[in-house]
């Protein structure tokens, strides 16, 4: 390793007191102990070395390994750790946090998985390098010492692989992923997150076996899939998540988009668009200084808005082909897969809401839509307005110029037509003209279902016809519950 780059590795330890100080208690005992993973990686990186990723972006809590057993890491830790927990010590990890830094302390482990369960058969080792050979992939089986030395080391070539932009694995591709399935996954999300490209037996490895990834949890697959998504440019990873068929495991309707063109090339190719879609949405999310970036909820939008095609494909006279209500079956799939996934409720219902009204605008025209149905439209986005415009304003990857700036000026003359009617009637916050305590009053009620109902219709109203005087929503009211009770 090049004398600069082992300085950038030992800068890492250096510039972090609480690693010294664990070095420093580690060493005194007798005991070995040194920074692997990502953060070693990471350094690498931020020292230019193979792309220059900022300093500091690590994929959690800074792992160190060791060759002290479990029992004798708590004792060097008391006293001196803030917290402990040892929730996974069964297998050779303790926790804990020193001044606000988060540490995983593992035994060195020479244990090999039950390939049924995924579960490690645990066995402590002796030898570093051993411990190295049971990491994922090489860029992460670099680990620099704690002791005084700060030696670096890195048996498996991890940094010539950063350097080339390759993934590899210490092991054969296939024995590390039999031995925990969730690797795939965290391949793919590498391409995305480290811009690496998979050797061709990690790939072969993927495809031959992709459907160990059904003895994974849904939660695990949904933390690495969210990763993957949330990174700067996805697109590649997920192609590769498509190819190797892992995709079809966890995620079957992506795949599915792959439908095949007509004779006639009456439509796109729906998996392609959905991609496109979503390097555009991510585009526009980062242009916009006022969006959160990077969005899950828009990006698993434009992925999946489309899903619903494949079950609604219908081939029409004269080659054509048509999707009628593709948009309210993809949101009953969009529903569907990310609750089996494990995403949160409010997560997959915003994303299913996107996907359900992502079409609505294609009825707008040329702005024939009355006031009244912008304010619908305004009203059932609610506060996902903003992402559902980026998603509409992605959907469009038509090649055509022309169109491509039609269908823009429209929506921007939607948007103005939103803000104006903002303006004047404050759309977030579209109540009825009355409350709950007067519609009871004009109407002699008590609290009930029929409260709700005149609700409801006070509501449709005041969307139909902007606000109303106080007067005149009273005297619509008494007109409706005379025809009602009537």
């Amino acid at each position: 390793m090049p004398p600069a780059v082992q300085e950038a590795v030992r800068h890492l330890v250096d510039v972090s007191p609480v690693l010294t100080e664990l070095g420093e208690r580690f060493t005194a005992a007798g005991h070995e102990a040194h920074l692997v993973g990502g953060s070693v990686r990471d350094a690498l990186l931020a020292a230019g070395a193979a792309g220059g990723r900022p300093a500091g972006t690590t994929d959690g809590d800074l792992d160190v390994t060791t060759d002290a057993r479990p029992e004798q890491v708590l004792e060097l830790l008391r006293g001196w750790a803030s917290s402990t927990w040892n929730t996974g010590i069964a297998f050779g990890t303790v926790g804990a946090e020193v001044r606000g830094v988060r540490l995983e302390i593992t035994t060195f482990r020479a244990d090999r998985y039950d390939r049924e369960s995924r579960n490690p058969q645990v066995a402590w080792g002796t030898s570093l390098v051993d411990d190295l050979a049971r990491r994922d992939f090489t860029v992460n089986a670099m680990a620099v010492s704690l002791g005084p030395d700060r030696a670096v080391t890195d048996p498996y070539g991890g940094l010539g692989d950063l350097l080339a932009k390759r993934l590899r694995t210490p092991a054969t591709a296939a024995e590390s992923f039999a031995d925990d399935p969730l690797r795939m996954l965290r391949a793919v999300r590498f391409v995305a997150q480290l811009g690496l490209t998979p050797d061709d037996d990690v790939v072969a490895a993927m495809t031959a076996l992709a459907g160990d990834l059904s003895r994974i949890t849904p939660e695990r697959v949904q933390v690495e899939l969210a990763k993957t998504l949330l990174q700067d440019s996805p697109r590649a990873a997920l192609e590769l998540f498509v190819s190797t068929g892992l995709a079809d495991v966890v995620l079957p309707e992506l795949p599915a988009l792959r439908m095949e063109i007509d004779e006639h090339h009456q439509h796109k190719d729906v998996y392609t668009h959905s991609l496109t879609v979503l390097d555009q949405a991510i585009a526009l999310e980062r242009a916009d200084p006022d969006a959160d970036s990077p969005d899950l909820v828009l990006r698993l939008a434009a992925l999946l808005h489309d899903i619903g095609k494949p079950a609604t494909r219908r081939h029409e006279p004269r080659g054509r082909v048509s999707f009628h209500h593709h948009e309210v079956v993809g949101a009953k799939l969009v529903r569907k897969r990310l609750q089996a996934l494990r995403f949160s409720k409010e997560v997959t219902e915003a994303v299913a809401r996107l996907t359900f009204l992502h079409l609505r605008f294609h009825g707008y025209g040329r702005g024939e839509w009355t006031d009244s149905a912008v304010r619908r439209y305004v009203t059932d986005a609610g506060d996902l307005l903003s992402r559902l415009h980026k998603l509409v304003r992605s959907d469009s990857t038509t090649r055509n110029k022309r169109r491509a700036a039609a269908l823009s000026a429209t929506y921007d003359s939607l948007e103005q037509r939103i803000a104006e009617l903002s303006a004047a009637e404050d759309l977030a916050r579209v109540r009825p003209d009355l409350d709950g305590n007067a519609i009871m009053g004009i109407l002699g009620i008590g609290p009930g279902r029929e409260v709700g109902e005149a609700w409801r219709f006070l509501k449709d109203l005041r969307l139909e016809r902007g606000p109303l005087d106080p007067d005149v929503a009273e005297a619509e009211l008494r007109a409706w519950w005379a025809t009602r009770s009537g």
